[in-house]
């Protein structure tokens, strides 16, 4: 007959949001739908459990069984990759055996057909032939425990099988791929256990194999009142050897079991395994008192079950008249299977949130199934499949962790809907403020949207000033940097509100601890990344609410963060705490603040400031130090001046500072206490003006007041007042004198006057008549007639004998010095005689076929030169090639002759001039023209211009012009 198709969507109940897509088809797969023909009304549908392969990659099968009443027993096998393309396959009996149950395995390779005839038969995916399990033959299966670990196409590796008797067999089913039923597929068949409940063996419902950690395997098995659980571990190595160590250890005593009065007559048990390959996490018992629910712990050492509770049936469900059929876990949810409808029960709270009936004309339902691989669930009656899907379950879920009040569970639940979290917060804060947990109700209030002044009004009033501060931390830390009046406010009132509370520990010694905490808090806060911008924006508050309250020790913690070091300093100042204001300044190195705050300090520790400045270096500028110095060396004694002499001297000889107002006041301090220093000083800073870095008239001035002849005499050298110089020396004493008058090198009219002074200073005021001879010896400039003057009448000659002697002397060797001098002269001016007389005779010849050295046209055609070194020019070539290497002003003087001689030009009709044509003058004032050319030869022919200087002073010059050189390179292209 054909399939009616009748899709729709339920809107999601309460907690869950189970959307069925109800499809009447034969077999539904991503949504399609196609037509199956059946012989029979009765069918059955296992849907597959993909284990070892994505849910896209996975086959899924749907096997159809067909009973026979007057036909042959068939197998429709569907892909529901392939919908489209059936495969059929025949069971091959013909009796009165009917299927009872089938079991498919969660890979979809092996299914196994149980018999109402107590009879099994084998079907492997792969294979179109049905195979008989003769080692199984006599029992009737009720359930089959699959083994997920070891199984593969061709084995099923060690399997549970449980009989309607009671008894559990271990078996194993291989088939070989080259002949594939020339064995026998049952490898073994042995019994392991038998299950009982009080009235002996009862049938086995429901069996599951799972592994736990360290190799451990837990084996659960359910009768119709009673769920067992089998706990042990398999030898590594030995997992292909099956499972018989493990219910040999329960040989003489029961395992732990659960058990339950009532009775269905049946049970079955739901699995929920959140993801592909991984363990169940929760399972769910149907049986006749209810549905046990719980959770999977498989850390536990006997027992893997955990949380456990019943959920009885709803009111509605009689199971005298309705029983429940079948059952499907979900995460939050399991339904249940009744002949004419499917009701979901939520695990947390046992309502059933959502009902699903089912109309007649579909049939009774008859079994339900989930595919955890693609989380679909599967119902079938005799005639029909259903499929439902299974969205968004956990949308609904926070209601109910939070009216249970696991806060935590709702949160993460509701964590990508901010509504929903908000409520949930809400709730959570006002359950801890009703349960006095002030803290956490702060921290929680202050992620939600509630009114800010209803939340600090409600903390005010139950007088928790610490849950007032929690709240506004929090708030602070959750605002926007864009909302900055909100943090403004907030950073205020969290500062008054901690200076408050630590005022209050501070006077309670009982409270040190707390104390303590609150206020590394509090620095916390202060020194807080986030609050930075706005406590610095706002640090004139900030400092009224510290003053106001006293605490002078965190306004200096917060200048410090603040990075107002200038009043950190004043305030160690203003405590006489100078070492602390130093080392301050010592850390952060502000050169504004040494300058600053230096004339205090060094008032009080002038050694230690003085130590601080030379570290510092060169980032300090000495000359804005000065006034500090100048302060402290007015008011100090000489040994603390001289740590000003030390930093001054550093700066001079260390750093090498050449500001004139540094080296001034060096100099300055050098003549108030240390005059021995300063004479070393001037003569290190040397003789030369431009190399003084003092000044000359202010450091005379100076040593004038404080009577430093030496230092005086020393300037004036070096301002060349050599005059003056002497005349200070004389004062002090002769010899240094003497060193002055002998520095005028170049002038010696003046070095003789200076050396005159000294003479009189000896004969006048001395009165020594031998140092003055020896002032004669001294200056080779002075004579005897030079002194005489200087001397008194009554002084006798015998004094100044051998001086006179000395002197005549050597006016007579300067005589027969002019002598000799003047026949030099004479012989010399004799020679240049002859030499002018022999030059004018001198001669050169020119052969008719000379040619010109610059154009090489013949010679004798144009006026020319010759050089006695042979080389031969025209005069025209000899001016080109000369002009352009003269000088400026020889280029205009030539010029100007050339027009002189262009004017001196006459033209005459007769080819002959007179002889002395050349001689005429040319007037009052002017050259004539042969004086005209001889000065023209004078430029022109000085030198040849191949072999003179001319020729060694063009020896860098490029050949090409460069203004020429992008032409002439364009020419040889």
């Amino acid at each position: 007959m054909a399939s009616i198709l009748d899709e729709y969507e339920d809107s999601l109940y309460r907690s869950a949001s189970l959307q069925p897509s109800r499809t009447s088809v034969g077999i539904p797969h991503s949504g399609r739908r196609f037509h199956l023909n059946m012989r029979k009304k009765f069918c059955t549908v296992r849907v597959p459990e993909p284990w070892d392969r994505l849910p896209r990659e996975a086959i899924n099968y749907a096997y159809v069984n067909f009973g026979k009443h007057a036909f042959m027993v068939s197998l429709c096998r569907i892909d529901l990759g392939k919908p489209d393309e059936p495969n059929q396959v025949e069971l091959g009996r013909k009796d009165e055996g009917k299927v009872y149950k089938m079991f498919l395995d969660h890979t979809g390779s092996h299914l196994l057909i149980a018999l109402n005839t107590s009879e099994c038969l084998y079907l492997n995916r792969s294979v179109q032939k049905v195979r008989a399990l003769s080692r199984w033959k006599g029992h009737l299966i009720e359930s089959v425990g699959w083994n997920k670990f070891l199984g593969t196409e061709t084995n099923t590796g060690p399997i549970l099988v449980g009989t309607a008797q009671g008894q559990i067999y271990e078996a194993e089913i291989s088939v070989s791929e080259g002949s594939l039923f020339s064995t026998n597929p049952d490898q073994y068949f042995r019994q392991v256990y038998t299950l009982e409940e009080e009235s002996g063996p009862a049938p086995v419902c429901c069996l599951e194999i799972e592994r736990g950690l360290e190799g451990k395997f837990f084996i659960i098995a359910t009768t119709r009142k009673r769920l067992f659980q089998f706990v042990g571990k398999v030898p590594e190595g030995t997992e292909q050897q099956g499972f018989s160590s493990i219910f040999a250890q329960h040989a003489d005593h029961l395992p732990s079991f659960r058990e339950f009065p009532a009775n269905l007559g049946f049970s079955e048990i739901a699995f929920y395994t959140p993801k592909l390959r991984s363990n169940p996490r929760s399972f769910a018992w149907m049986m006749g008192n209810g549905v046990l629910y719980g959770t999977l712990d498989y850390s536990r050492p006997d027992s893997i079950l955990s949380d456990e509770r019943v959920w009885v049936y709803p009111s509605d469900i009689d199971i005298t008249v309705n029983k429940p059929i079948s059952i499907v876990l979900t995460q939050f949810h399991f339904l249940l299977l009744l002949p004419d409808r499917v009701k979901a029960v939520c695990t947390l709270n046992g309502q059933v949130v959502f009902q699903d009936l089912f109309l007649e004309k579909f049939g009774l339902l008859t079994r339900m199934i989930k595919d955890p691989t693609v989380q679909q669930i599967w119902i079938h009656t005799e005639k029909v499949v259903f499929r439902y899907h299974v969205q968004r379950e956990s949308r609904d879920v926070w209601k109910m962790y939070m009216n249970m009040n696991k806060f935590d569970l709702a949160k993460e639940y509701c964590k990508d809907r901010p509504e929903c979290l908000d409520i949930v917060l809400a709730k959570e804060a006002e359950h801890c403020f009703q349960n006095k947990r002030y803290l956490d109700s702060a921290k929680c209030y202050a992620l939600t949207q509630s009114y800010f002044e209803e939340i600090a009004l409600k903390f005010i009033e139950a007088k928790q000033e610490e849950a007032l501060m929690e709240f506004l931390i929090k708030k602070l830390s959750n605002l926007k940097p864009s909302e900055k009046t909100q943090t403004t406010l907030l950073t205020t009132w969290l500062t008054e509100l901690y200076l408050n509370w630590l005022g209050i520990l501070e006077g309670d010694p009982s409270q040190r601890n707390l104390y303590l905490d609150t206020r590394e808090k509090f620095r916390t806060f202060l020194s807080s990344p986030k609050n930075k911008d706005c406590l610095f924006n706002n640090r004139a508050s900030i400092y009224d609410l510290l003053a106001s309250h006293g605490d002078t020790e965190h306004m200096v913690y917060f200048a410090v963060i603040m990075q107002d070091y200038e009043r950190v300093v004043a305030h160690h100042c203003q405590h006489d705490e100078y070492d602390e204001a130093l080392n301050v300044l010592s850390r952060h190195r502000d050169e504004k603040l040494f300058y600053k705050f230096s004339p205090v300090l060094i008032q009080h520790i002038p050694k230690k400031v003085v130590d601080a400045w030379i570290s510092m270096g060169s980032r300090l500028d000495a000359r804005n130090l000065i006034p500090a110095l100048v302060n402290y060396s007015q008011s100090a004694s000489t040994q603390q001046i001289n740590e000003a002499i030390r930093y001054m001297e550093f700066c001079v000889y260390q750093l090498e500072e050449t500001q004139q107002a540094i080296h001034n006041y060096l100099l300055s301090l050098y003549a108030l206490c240390r005059p021995d220093s300063l004479l070393s000083y001037l003569e290190q800073a040397g003789t030369n003006p431009n190399r003084i870095h003092y000044d000359l008239k202010y450091a005379l001035r100076l040593c004038a007041e404080h009577g430093h002849h030496h230092a005086c005499v020393h300037i004036y050298k070096v301002m060349e007042l050599y005059e003056e110089a002497v005349d200070l020396a004389l004062q002090v004493d002769v010899d240094l004198a003497k060193s002055c008058a002998d520095l005028p090198e170049d002038d010696e009219e003046l070095r003789k006057k200076l050396w005159l002074k000294i003479a009189r200073h000896v004969v006048q005021e001395e009165k020594d008549v031998k140092k003055a001879m020896a002032c004669l010896s001294s200056c080779a400039l002075l004579k005897i007639e030079d002194v005489l003057p200087f001397f008194p009448d009554f002084v006798t000659i015998d004094h100044f004998k051998e001086a006179i002697c000395n002197s005549l002397e050597d006016y007579n060797k300067h005589i027969e010095e002019l002598k000799r001098e003047m026949e030099e002269a004479t012989q010399s001016a004799k020679r240049i005689r002859e030499d002018i007389q022999e030059m004018r005779n001198k001669y050169g010849s020119v052969e008719p076929q000379e040619k010109c050295a610059a154009c090489d046209f013949p010679l004798l055609n144009r006026p020319f030169y010759l050089f006695l070194c042979g080389h031969m020019f025209h005069y025209d070539c000899l001016l080109q090639a000369v002009f352009p290497n003269l000088p400026a002003y020889k280029q205009a003087k030539l010029e100007d002759l050339q027009k002189k001689l262009a004017a001196t030009s006459q033209p005459s009709k007769s080819h002959h001039r007179p002889k002395d044509v050349d001689t005429i003058s040319l007037g009052k004032g002017q050259q004539s023209r042969e004086q005209i050319k001889a000065d023209i030869d004078d430029i022109v022919a000085a030198e040849c211009v191949y072999c003179g200087e001319l020729m060694i002073r063009s020896i860098d010059k490029p050949f090409i012009d460069p203004q020429k050189y992008e032409e002439e390179m364009q020419s040889w292209l």
